[in-house]
């Protein structure tokens, strides 16, 4: 079994900064995709950003040129670096990861989700 544990949300001014991580645990894993997803009151669950093992991203239209998905392979840990903050960016975030366990086929995982607040 594989854990996903995210840490970083809380309350910031329109503008301001804030950075989510998130580390896999667990024992015989291969870690494929990791990605960031958010879910804002009332509108469905959406990608913000992905990454391949390889390092290939993939951003929503939406943060494109403010956000910043990065991963540590060595630490089965993928952070999410979030500048130029806007209130529309206020939603729980979640952490996925495409998993291997045992060389069984890849299974998606999530994390529990951390609020991320953008207000005045």
């Amino acid at each position: 079994q594989v854990q996903l544990v995210e840490s970083g949300g809380g309350l910031v001014q329109p503008g301001g900064s804030l950075r989510l991580s998130c580390a896999a645990s667990g024992s015989r894993f291969s870690i494929y995709v990791m990605a960031w997803y958010r879910q804002a009151p009332g509108k469905q669950r959406e990608m913000v950003a992905d990454i391949t093992n390889g390092g290939r991203t993939n951003y929503a239209d939406s943060v494109k040129g403010r956000f910043a998905i990065s991963r540590d392979n060595a630490k089965n840990t993928v952070s999410l670096q979030m500048n130029s903050l806007k209130p529309e960016d206020t939603a729980v975030y979640y952490c996925y990861a495409q998993v291997s366990v045992s060389s069984w086929a890849p299974r998606d995982y999530w994390g529990q989700g951390t609020q991320v607040t953008v207000s005045s």
